[in-house]
């Protein structure tokens, strides 16, 4: 891991859980070096603001403590260890609910930590150089880029997430940020390699080649309802300076990384900062999940949903209120296609679990602070997939 030295001219702390975008009336620039709060050792605890010139100097008040994330890791962390001794206890409520926990966490938590450690690069990187990765012209190539990227990171959904909220606070346009979040989370290269195992080689490339049109779809949708003033635009893409030659970006960022305990530190402590507000629902959607699982046994999902539309709506219904990570989705949707013969509401267990997932949405709504854009995610996303849903299984079956 490598570290960057600090800039204490470059921009003020932000000690909030999630970064806010630029406000307008804060500190002129002549005044920023002057007016950071703490210094450069404490800056930017959530990763924004390392690029040069300034782009980034708005002091925030600090936080309050987050009593609802520490309230959700301390649960977790008490039931994580009760449930490594419980977790052949399947006929009581706790030896399940803590059992769901202990099998979650193992699944998701190396997700979460190498999302933290994404975001805090990513927090060092210029917005001109992320932007000149993903393009700033949005479109189709645009659409392409971000999805492509969401494709190659092989992290699970609450990695991703961290990601993906991380790329909004660099620039990126609200359609690639969807598209980015929509492609990711369960056709990675680690999963990509297990559904082969499970549904066939077959099965996979075309569930992975429609989520691909999905994402693109709906990322030029979200990009055409900003333009149209349907919803509100990314302001931190005001920060952004001219553009300058990808190549002059990259070798700047490769030069100004330095290896070292202490810098390696901050980018996990600014990662943590920056995917907090990931972590704090990710946590509630595990205490979530492990209360559903306590009440719903999931070996229900293979004889209540069929390839009917009425088992269609309900795998829908149930994907919507089950918080699973992509892990734990990728084997209940390969039982819905091999004992439920449902091709199509396997697909939509892993799409619909992305579009409607409530961690997801309430990180969006958190990071671009509208509920607008949270909201037409699930909105946008959901009737495209039951559409292709549909014809899955009209064909598939």
């Amino acid at each position: 891991m490598a570290g960057m030295p600090s800039r204490a001219a470059d921009g003020c702390c932000s000690h909030t859980a999630a970064s806010s975008p630029p406000v307008p009336s804060c500190h002129a620039p002549a005044a920023a070096s002057d007016d950071c709060c703490a210094g450069a050792g404490s800056a930017d605890v959530a990763g924004i603001g390392k690029e040069s010139g300034g782009a980034d100097n708005c002091c925030e008040t600090p936080a309050r403590r987050d009593y609802f994330l520490w309230a959700c890791l301390a649960i977790v962390a008490v039931a994580y260890p009760v449930g490594a001794f419980m977790r052949h206890d399947h006929d009581s409520i706790p030896g399940i609910f803590t059992g769901g926990i202990f099998e979650l966490f193992n699944q998701m938590w190396w997700g979460i930590v190498i999302g933290i450690v994404f975001v805090g690069i990513l927090g060092r990187m210029p917005r001109e150089l992320v932007m000149g990765l993903l393009g700033r012209d949005g479109g189709l190539r645009g659409m392409l880029r971000a999805t492509l990227a969401g494709v190659f990171l092989d992290l699970c959904s609450h990695g991703i997430l961290a990601v993906g909220m991380k790329l909004y606070e660099r620039g990126a346009s609200v359609g690639q940020v969807m598209a980015f979040l929509l492609a990711s989370p369960w056709n990675s290269f680690s999963l990509t390699l297990i559904l082969f195992g499970l549904i066939g080689v077959s099965w996979t490339l075309l569930f992975i080649l429609l989520s691909l049109v999905i994402g693109i779809v709906t990322g030029l949708i979200f990009d055409s309802l900003v333009r149209r003033g349907q919803l509100p635009p990314n302001p931190w893409q005001e920060q952004l300076g001219e553009p300058q030659p990808l190549a002059q970006l990259w070798q700047e960022f490769r030069q100004s990384m330095r290896f070292s305990l202490s810098g390696s530190a901050d980018i996990l402590r600014e990662g943590f900062a920056g995917a907090r507000v990931v972590i704090r629902w990710s946590m509630f959607g595990l205490i979530l999940a492990g209360l559903i699982r306590a009440f719903m046994p999931e070996e229900a999902f293979a004889t209540w949903f069929g390839a009917t539309m009425g088992g269609l709506w309900l795998t829908l219904l149930a994907t919507t209120v089950i918080e699973v990570c992509s892990e734990g989705s990728t084997p209940i949707a390969a039982d819905l296609m091999n004992r439920a013969g449902a091709p199509g509401n396997s697909f939509t267990f892993l799409m619909a679990g992305v579009a409607t997932d409530y961690t997801e949405v309430m990180s969006i709504r958190d990071t671009t602070r509208s509920w607008k854009i949270a909201l037409f995610l699930p909105l946008v996303t959901v009737p495209q997939v039951i559409l292709i849903g549909a014809v899955l299984n009209l064909f598939g079956t």
